[in-house]
């Protein structure tokens, strides 16, 4: 069932490191899109997924939506404990078109519904815009229907209160035109009981060439409230090192919802591994996911990663870093993150 009002404020979006009942994953499997428009073969990007699936299912459940023409493939990647769900759809980028799942005290679990346009309308999305609702009645769960066009790529919660978020996606045109930031905090607020919204620049310039025009995942992540990981280059000089500088100005000047200055953790991108001949490269190693247990961190096959994995280690003590081989994924625009979304166990912990 979708509701398209929620007017009690007690539900609230959980940060990603809260425990899981499972990780969603869209699997790829429309050769066009990947291989006539990101110069990749289907087939290694397919490996790459089943490569983060596995990984994430030695943690907890995984539970991967597969299009009917792409079951038998699926089957052969995917270990046992992966659960392959038949539904068509146009694209594979489950953080973006899948449900943001929301909890209430009395209530329990939930889900938002973005209006999904494929980051301004880039790519085919007459499948992928139900996507999320068709997750919610999978789990019998109620959708909360919304008309703000966003992505889960494009937001970061820490659990107390805060979101982080760019303007360049959600003040685009492409998106939702006309609509200010205060409307788009309320919906943040009612919906997924955000006190404090944090606007980056994102990438207004578009220098990156990223279809999203910019994600947050792809900027910085929450290691613990007060605390980010964010992305840093070496190459002082270059296009994209403007866009890390505002970033991180912003995020220098920010305070949180319990009116905390942030304390940055820089992570160094992995340029060594960037394909020049790929139109966008995901080199950022912030494009991380939390599992229960475990850092599922994308890896290039580069000294890079070492180093990655070191900081990553000491900013989630306790958590298993699990570097896991993307190359043709990031060929493609994409990291860990991007292809992951989070379903918080019920009732929630902590």
């Amino acid at each position: 069932m979708q509701h398209n009002n929620n007017h009690n404020s007690a539900w609230m979006m959980p940060a990603e490191w809260a425990p899981h009942a499972a990780t969603w994953m869209v699997w790829p499997h429309n050769q066009a899109l990947w291989e006539s428009g990101w110069g990749v073969t289907l087939s290694q990007v397919q490996e790459d997924f089943a490569r983060v699936a596995n990984a994430i299912a030695r943690f907890e459940p995984v539970k991967m939506v597969v299009d009917p023409s792409a079951v038998t493939r699926a089957k052969a990647l995917c270990g046992p404990n992966i659960e392959l769900i038949e539904l068509a759809v146009n694209d594979s980028w489950c953080r973006d078109s899948g449900p943001s799942f929301v909890c209430h005290p009395q209530l329990g679990l939930a889900g938002v519904s973005w209006r999904f346009n494929a980051w301004g309308g880039k790519s085919a999305h007459d499948l992928d815009e139900s996507l999320a609702r068709h997750a919610l009645n999978q789990l019998g769960l109620e959708c909360f229907g919304t008309a703000l066009s966003n992505e889960g790529g494009a937001i970061h919660v820490d659990g107390e209160g805060t979101l982080i978020t760019t303007e360049s996606v959600l003040l685009n045109p492409n998106r939702n035109p006309g609509v200010s930031k205060a409307e788009i905090e309320e919906i943040f607020s009612r919906l997924l009981g955000v006190t404090k919204t944090i606007w980056l620049p994102g990438d207004p310039d578009y220098v990156t060439g990223d279809m999203t025009d910019g994600h947050v995942d792809g900027v910085c992540a929450f290691a613990r409230p007060g605390v980010l990981l964010v992305d840093a280059t070496r190459d002082k000089s270059s296009v994209y090192a403007e866009v890390v500088r505002e970033n991180r100005r912003a995020l220098q000047l920010a305070r949180d919802a319990k009116g905390r200055s942030f304390e940055l953790i820089e992570l160094y991108e992995a340029s060594e591994a960037v394909d020049t001949e790929a139109e966008v490269f995901c080199a950022s190693y912030t494009n991380f996911y939390i599992a229960n247990g475990a850092i599922i961190m994308p890896a290039y096959g580069i000294e890079a990663d070492n180093a990655a994995a070191e900081v990553l280690a000491q900013a989630f003590p306790g958590r298993e870093i699990v570097p896991v081989r993307i190359n043709h994924l990031a060929h493609g625009g994409g990291g860990v993150h991007c292809i992951t979304q989070q379903q918080p166990a019920w009732p929630l912990e902590g």
